[in-house]
């Protein structure tokens, strides 16, 4: 439709009183037979869709307001209204409307709300009674017209009847030229009565009278009427603050005196509203509904009249990025912007789109990057809000700006990267600004608002972005601070220009401390040497260098959204978390004082193994990694609190899935140290599940005839899979670097398919080296355990590791029994005969020479 008279835009007002636009469609009225009568029928403009379906009802009262509005309510508690794009257009359906009821077009009221016993008393009054009669506009007549003004607020019909006799003979101003004589008189009595006046009409809740009171003839004159409450002792000084101290800056000077006058007046009607008048009881909501309204529509106007002025916003622009451009002129121009998107907020879902794309399209994300990295604590706070509209309105713009970015800087000037600089840098305590781009962040790579098309897929692009140019950012304050490496702590240090530094633990020579541990635990807060697991730190161990509690809180925020990432990226995360030995590195956070950093760490860990995933679980045995929780629990001893719980909770969770890789591994190592915990059953559970697994194991076993058990044919394909698959758990890991066995071969999905290759690359460099890299120790009640970067030689679940279910008596002693074991059941398999010939024997025994060559290390 072409006709502009008609268009419309429908609002709803919602729980706040704050209008919500619907959308912008053209209006007609006709008669709708499935609601038996005229009705109001709204169509979009942009796919035809229905908007509103509203039956005029005869009863329901219709309010025009300011020429281009109609409001009207539904229900209770369903406020509608039609804002027209021309007068012409709301006349025309406020007289359809009229018609219907059977009333003259020339009111702007329809009906009145009365209750059933007004109504009666209103039946009986003459017809001619159609307007209240005013006193005077006399001085000493102000005590009668303020009881009058109050006497008519709890009667709608009166209110009405009131609101039309004081627009008709332009009472309003008469009244302020009142206040003008009693203000230089210093009549306290008849400013008092004033004040009761004005805000009686005020709650009248008329926008007629509004146009009038907030003209700027007359607004100060109100406000100034309203200083005078005599519940004060002495009067506000609202105008005194509106005139010298509320300044208007004009960050580019604004030629249009309707846009300025309209900015002026939303302001200062604003302050009426939030500053001078008090908080509206429950009976006194709606009394100022129209008063909401009309700041609404106030604002969407201001913002559609900046933004169609297209050399304006390209003037802010340029001052914004220009370099000569000195701070304070920044500052405001930064304030400029984020009222200006605040306002936005009022547009409807279309125009809101529009004037974010046009922001965008004139630099708005480049201008941001500049400002975020100034020094100036206001701007940065400025920025951050302005970044958030744009994240909420659209996070796929600002990840699609980020990739381009990505090609033409460095990794260190990204804005993504500027952002989390931001978070870790935040110098308030509570860091309250690190908390709000912390949410940023996570809505920017949540993948459940990223976009899928036919030409290419959002999330993997973008998460391959981020986890190639950003991650390492965001991590690096948990791996530096878990990290004994100084230099790794130094570089940093002068990369991310901390607001406050890390604290580097000296080097000590210790009694326990191996040669190459330069960790004293006499300066390392949270450890524990008397540890019931582990007493001695072995050779780098990671601990944690830094435990104040603004520290603490930046390592939670970041765990939190690494935990967020464990629970919605794949193999982008896991790839991460095994390359960077990520979990080890998080559980030396058990050690940490502030409790709520520890349950961070576990929470990181109870994700991980949620996720039921056997490359994640193999990762945690190999490396020991139960290690810390169980410390952690065993350090807390009988106490009955939420980390007690939330690791019982960890273990109760395997035995009820009933993961058997991790069940075998936790009984096997750690089951004497938990036996004695009995006030639950969880542990002793996880030993019944293990001793029935492994019953169900040997009686398989025995089921096989001898000759079948002592050697390696008759198998299927699945059993092949299996003993492959316990093959890789034997192997070794890179120094510094896990290596995960690869993934069976009935998983829909390979996440790391170069493992495998860079396991059988390094496998041959590493070997002997890795012969000198195994630390084993003992604890005093007999444990057994494997730490930090060796491979787990104590895995009982393994058949084939021979060694690791044999204590050996010295290093030397264990290897040269090992060669001895490994080389006799070599031979012996050797010596048999295969009942069948199957084609692939040939490449495994290839594979079987080289055990006698690695099985010596696993002991070693």
């Amino acid at each position: 439709m072409s006709d502009t008279r008609r268009r419309v835009k429908v609002y709803t007002l919602n729980e706040d009183r704050q209008w919500d636009d619907r959308g912008t469609g053209h209006v007609s009225s006709t008669y709708v037979e499935e609601l038996k009568g005229m009705s109001l029928l709204v169509r979009a403009e942009s796919d035809g869709s229905l908007l509103l379906e509203s039956k005029i009802n005869p009863n329901t009262a219709y309010q025009k307001q300011q020429d281009t509005l109609i409001v009207w309510s539904e229900a209770e508690n369903y406020d509608l209204a039609l804002s027209f794009q021309e007068k012409a257009g709301c006349d025309e359906i406020w007289e359809k409307i009229c018609q219907v009821q059977g009333k003259d077009p020339s009111v702007e009221v329809t009906q009145d709300l009365i209750d059933e016993s007004e109504e009666e008393r209103f039946e009986e009054m003459p017809e001619t009674s159609h307007l209240i009669d005013l006193p005077t506009c006399e001085l000493n007549k102000l005590e009668e017209i303020a009881d009058l003004v109050t006497s008519v607020l709890s009667s709608p019909i009166r209110r009405e009847k009131l609101a039309l006799a004081l627009e008709n003979e332009g009472y309003i101003k008469k009244l302020l030229q009142l206040f003008q004589a009693c203000e230089n008189l210093e009549n306290t009595e008849g400013l008092h009565h004033l004040y009761e006046i004005i805000r009686g009409i005020l709650f009248l809740n008329k926008a007629t009278l509004f146009e009038v009171m907030f003209s700027d003839e007359c607004i100060m004159d109100v406000v100034g009427c309203l200083e005078y409450d005599p519940a004060l002792a002495q009067p506000k000084r609202h105008r005194e603050f509106l005139t010298k101290t509320a300044k208007f800056k004009e960050v580019i000077p604004i030629t249009d005196s309707e846009l300025r006058q309209k900015i002026h007046q939303t302001y200062r009607v604003q302050y009426i509203q939030d500053i001078i008048l008090p908080t509206p009881s429950v009976f006194e909501e709606n009394f100022l509904s129209t008063l909401t309204s009309f700041i609404f529509f106030n604002k969407v106007e201001i913002v559609s009249m900046l933004q169609e002025d297209e050399k304006f916003l390209s003037e802010v622009f340029a001052q914004l990025t220009d370099e000569a451009t000195d701070d304070d002129k920044r500052r405001e121009l930064v304030n400029f912007f984020k009222e200006f998107c605040a306002f936005s907020q009022t547009l409807q879902p279309q125009n809101r789109d529009a004037f974010f794309k046009t922001l965008a399209k004139l630099g708005i994300l480049p201008a941001l990057e500049i400002v975020m990295g100034m020094d100036d604590l206001q701007v940065r706070s400025a920025a951050t809000d302005i970044f958030s509209y744009l994240v909420e309105f659209s996070p796929s713009m600002v990840r699609e700006f980020v990739m381009q970015e990505a090609q033409q800087s460095d990794d260190d000037i990204l804005l993504i990267n500027v952002v989390i600089e931001q978070m870790i840098c935040d110098t308030d305590p509570e860091l309250g600004g690190a908390v709000q781009l912390m949410g940023l962040l996570r809505t920017l790579i949540d993948p459940e608002n990223m976009l899928a098309t036919t030409n290419k897929t959002e999330k993997s692009e973008f998460l391959n972005f981020f986890y190639n140019h950003c991650m390492h950012v965001l991590t690096a304050p948990l791996l530096t601070n878990t990290s004994e490496d100084k230099c790794e702590k130094d570089f940093f240090l002068k990369h991310y220009r901390y607001s406050w530094s890390f604290v580097c633990t000296p080097s000590h020579s210790h009694s326990h401390s191996t040669p190459s541990s330069s960790i004293s635990q006499d300066n390392i807060v949270g450890s524990n040497k008397n540890n019931t697991i582990c007493p001695e730190t072995l050779p780098r161990t990671p601990q944690c260098h830094q435990d104040n509690y603004q520290t603490a809180q930046l390592l939670a925020l970041i765990l939190e959204l690494l935990t967020f990432c464990v629970e919605h990226h794949t193999y982008h995360i896991k790839n991460y978390i095994m390359n960077k030995d990520l979990l080890r590195r998080v559980l030396v956070l058990m050690n940490s004082k502030h409790t709520f950093l520890a349950l961070c760490a576990l929470r990181f860990m109870r994700r991980i193994i949620g996720l039921k995933d056997e490359f994640y679980n193999r990762y945690i045995t190999k490396g020991n990694l139960f290690e810390p929780v169980i410390n952690a629990l065993l350090d807390n001893g009988t106490r009955y609190n939420l980390l007690n719980s939330a690791v019982i909770e960890l273990f109760e969770f395997i035995r009820v899935e009933d993961i058997k890789s991790l069940t075998a591994h936790i009984v096997e190592n750690f089951y004497k140290a938990l036996e004695s915990i009995e006030y639950v059953q969880t542990f002793k559970g996880l030993k019944t599940k293990y001793e029935q697994e492994k019953d169900r194991q040997n009686q398989k076993l025995n089921s096989v005839p001898s000759i079948l058990r002592s050697n390696r044919f008759r198998r299927d394909a699945k059993a092949l899979e299996e003993d492959e698959e316990m093959w890789f758990n034997e192997d070794e890991e890179e120094e510094g670097k896990v290596v995960v066995a690869p993934a069976e071969k009935s998983k829909p999905e390979d996440d790391f398919p170069d493992n495998y290759e860079k396991f059988m690359e390094t496998k041959k460099a590493k070997e002997s080296e890795d012969k000198e890299n195994l630390p084993k120790r003992t604890s005093p009640g007999g444990f057994k355990f494997t730490f930090s970067h060796s491979a787990s030689a104590a895995n009982g679940t393994n058949s084939k590791s021979v060694v690791a279910q044999t204590p050996p008596a010295t290093s030397n002693g264990s290897s040269s029994k090992t060669t001895n074991l490994a080389t006799s059941v070599t031979a012996t398999k050797g010596s048999l005969v295969g009942l069948v010939d199957y084609p692939d024997d040939e490449e495994e025994d290839e594979e079987e020479e080289t055990s006698p060559r690695k099985r010596p290390r696993l002991g070693s």
